[in-house]
């Protein structure tokens, strides 16, 4: 036995069975360094300094008081540095969720605060317990149903409503459009009526430039924090709420969040389904691509069954503590690397921030323009834009760029969650597609090469006479079965010479079904009675155990299976000696 290999397997063994392996930021601090302390520190200094605008600007964004953005930041964060796996990953409110949060809001509340709230909070739970569930039933590889198609048309279209419900806010008026459509009518009207506060506009487009400008030129600077401090000081010290009707966020309740569980009718958790499910799978997604790319970076390895564990525990406890729901932050993490964060206490320095804010100085708040707000996240939603990588996909595949586009399409009209069932149910159905007509090929042989090789693509490949060799490059299921069936018995017809031996190349041939297995025995009867042996080459050891369950190896019997097309090609002519064929290569 490999000694190192039993070590490792033990070594996993006794990890799987250590309870605080779900614990991996308290499991961290057992190697702690000392020196460490100050870069999470520092780094926690910093992800704060955004955090805290940015968290206020998304719970404005998805229809809540901007206080929750901070309740949500503070619980999550603290959750995530217990739980969470990545030592560089921060959580928090996220502008991929700000509109399948209002959406969900919208529809629920009708137009009662108390009931947003509620319906936030029981939203971030639903999704959190969705997440909790997938990564303890190690079904992590559900991020992967969100392909790089509809994750573009998903962004880009989330981009696009987000930018245009926070328009109204840049310019000073309220709109109360719930879709795309309506918010569209509900910014033109605004502008025709002459709604546009041009001092709250000037404010606004100012931190919007400014965030931009500082991004683009010093990318260490707290753009965001200089932006919206400097509007706030300028409506205190100006008194522009009054005295030019600038919206601001208003008296902010001092201390913390309490635990309040949200309870809602059965009825109304139902209704959630849908959008919390959207959620988990959008969050955990963004979770697992940020923390891949930061894999390489680190050289450490990330489960990301646990990632989702954590990911579900930090929007549960958001969702308790007042909050709703949270992601990766794309934007924060950065900082905190930039910063020189070390483990997960970067997460818990961060939240300490936030609540000596909300304990000690939320009166800070209250001058804060709404305008301000309405720009931090519009930059947000610009920096996120992807137009290089929808490009990309209609250069070199259009089929994915009109996935992208519907998926666009579905968000901005449909509605988000609509948006995103549409664009799964695309994404199955281009894959059925894929399998349903999958490309097969009738194999020669080149001289001077070796392997067999698409005649089609090399014409100058010779053929067995009588013997045809076919490739199938899909499953065998039932929605291709008598697909294959009709391209095997086209291939002989169109053969030179008389076949006598029709064999499958099977290597690409990963499954067959019973469907398919019904098939497969009638074209044996149908090829002995024209006598001509069906035969397989390259078959898969686990389609082979199915076919000798399935009986079909009774059928064709064994002797018809080759381990390689050249093994098949030299039984097929010890079998007939009347055929002359010479090769020149080693099989």
């Amino acid at each position: 036995m490999n000694t190192k290999a039993g070590h490792r397997g033990h070594e996993a063994q006794r990890s799987a069975m250590n309870p605080l392996r779900w614990f991996a930021g308290i499991a961290a601090l057992r190697a702690y360094e000392p020196r460490w302390l100050f870069h999470d520190f520092v780094a926690g200094l910093s992800v704060s300094a955004v955090l805290v605008p940015a968290g206020m600007a998304y719970a404005e964004a998805a229809g809540l008081p901007a206080v929750n953005g901070l309740y949500a930041s503070f619980a999550a964060m603290l959750a995530y540095a217990v739980f969470g796996p990545s030592r560089l990953l921060v959580v928090g409110p996220d502008s991929a969720l700000v509109a399948l949060i209002a959406a969900s809001i919208v529809s629920l509340s009708q137009g009662d605060p108390h009931r947003a709230l509620l319906t936030a909070n029981a939203l971030a739970v639903l999704a959190g317990a969705i997440c909790l569930v997938v990564g303890l039933l190690k079904l992590g590889f559900v991020s992967e149903l969100l392909s790089l198609p509809i994750r573009y048309g998903f962004l880009n279209g989330i981009i696009l409503t987000i930018i245009v419900g926070q328009m109204p806010k840049l310019l000073g008026f309220k709109g109360k459009g719930e879709s795309f459509i309506a918010q569209v009518n509900d910014l033109v009207d605004g502008l025709a009526a002459s709604k546009v506060n041009m001092t709250a506009f000037a404010i606004g487009i100012g931190a919007l430039v400014s965030i931009l400008l500082i991004k683009r030129f010093w990318p260490k600077v707290p753009g965001v924090l200089i932006a919206v401090g400097v509007a706030t000081a300028l409506v205190k010290a100006m008194d522009l709420g009054k005295r030019a009707d600038v919206a601001t966020v208003g008296n902010v309740p001092r201390g913390l969040p309490s635990f309040e569980f949200p309870l809602m009718p059965l009825d109304q958790w139902w209704q959630l389904a849908g959008a919390a499910a959207a959620i988990a799978l959008v969050s955990f997604t963004d979770v697992v691509v940020l923390s891949r790319t930061y894999e390489m970076r680190t050289k450490e390895t990330v489960d990301r069954n646990q990632e989702c564990v954590a990911l579900g525990l930090s929007n549960i406890a958001a969702g308790l503590f007042q909050g709703f729901a949270v992601s990766a932050s794309g934007s924060r993490t950065p900082v905190a690397e930039a910063a020189g964060a070390k483990t997960q206490l970067t997460g818990v320095f961060a939240a300490l921030v936030v609540a000596g804010l909300l304990v000690v100085a939320p009166h800070a708040l209250a001058s804060t323009p709404q305008a301000a707000l309405a720009a931090v996240v519009i930059a947000a939603c610009l920096s996120m834009l992807e137009v290089g990588g929808v490009m990309r996909l209609y250069r070199l595949r259009k089929s994915e760029f009109v996935q992208a586009l519907v998926c666009f399409a579905g968000v901005a009209v449909l509605g988000v969650v609509n948006g995103i069932a549409l664009a799964l149910l695309l994404a199955v159905l281009s894959f059925l597609w894929r399998a349903w007509r999958p490309y097969d090929a009738v194999l020669g042989r080149i001289d001077g090469r070796k392997g067999y090789h698409d005649v089609s693509r090399h014409p100058e490949a010779r053929r067995v006479p009588g013997l045809v060799l076919f490739r199938w490059d899909a499953p065998l299921f039932f929605a291709n079965a008598e697909i294959f069936r009709e391209h095997v018995l086209r291939a002989i017809d169109d053969a030179d010479d008389t076949a006598r031996w029709a064999v499958i190349a099977a290597e690409p041939v990963t499954d067959i079904d019973l469907t398919a297995v019904e098939v497969l025995e009638r074209l044996h009867k149908e090829l002995a009675e024209r006598d001509i042996a069906l035969c397989f080459a390259e078959l898969k050891g686990p389609v082979k155990d199915n076919l000798k369950r399935y009986g079909v190896l009774q059928t064709i019997g064994e002797g018809r299976l080759f381990p390689t097309i050249g093994e098949a090609v030299n039984g097929y002519l010890a079998a007939h000696d009347d055929v002359q064929w010479r090769d020149w290569e080693d099989q």
